[in-house]
């Protein structure tokens, strides 16, 4: 079965990320894109991960999980090859309502990492809902080379007047001609 395609709002949803190597980082530069509420926890933390915690204000625990170090959180993503801690983590999660993401482990997984886009307030995620990462990367580097050069600024310009004007039907028609204008300007260019 597919997976829902949803946008989660981050604020005040505290993170925590089990797993200190390669793929704890991979996931950390993604989360770091929407949240800094993120603690990191693994009995071995790389030197890339304490730089990027260093640079962003992120919190480490050095020690191995122990049921109930996820107490307090909103959402744990577990990086780590041990299938067991894995299995055993999404099931404390799951009893506790908090969402998991078991890496490479889509049985464990409340919720998948999509490839993504983001540029400004722009958010593009390409997903197969597990079938292959691969053709997910591959599709959002092509999608990624026809997103115009400009969107953010665009999208903020965009932001600015949708708060200046009222609503209705006449500001819904003035939006679509804009965003056609400026669409057909970048298929001329």
């Amino acid at each position: 079965m597919s997976y829902f395609p949803a946008y989660l709002k981050m604020d005040n949803k505290k993170i925590l990320v089990v797993g200190g190597g390669k793929i704890a980082f991979e996931k950390l530069s993604h989360l770091l894109d929407f949240t800094k509420d993120i603690t990191i926890l693994a009995d071995k933390i790389s030197k890339e991960i304490k730089e990027l915690s260093n640079d962003n204000g992120l919190k480490i625990i050095v020690k191995k999980y122990r049921q109930n170090d996820i107490d307090g959180y909103d959402i744990a993503i577990v990086a780590v090859d041990d299938i067991n801690l894995q299995k055993d983590i999404y099931n404390e999660a799951k009893s506790k309502h908090i969402l998991c993401n078991s890496v490479d482990s889509i049985k464990y997984c409340d919720f998948i990492f999509p490839s993504y886009i983001k540029k400004g307030d722009l958010v593009v995620s390409v997903s197969t809902s597990g079938a292959s990462p691969a053709v997910a990367k591959y599709l959002r580097r092509y999608i990624q080379n026809h997103i115009p050069k400009d969107i953010d600024k665009f999208l903020e310009d965009m932001k600015n007047l949708r708060d200046k004007m009222p609503k209705g039907k006449a500001r819904m028609k003035f939006f679509d001609e804009k965003v056609k204008r400026f669409f057909n300007r970048q298929t001329k260019s």
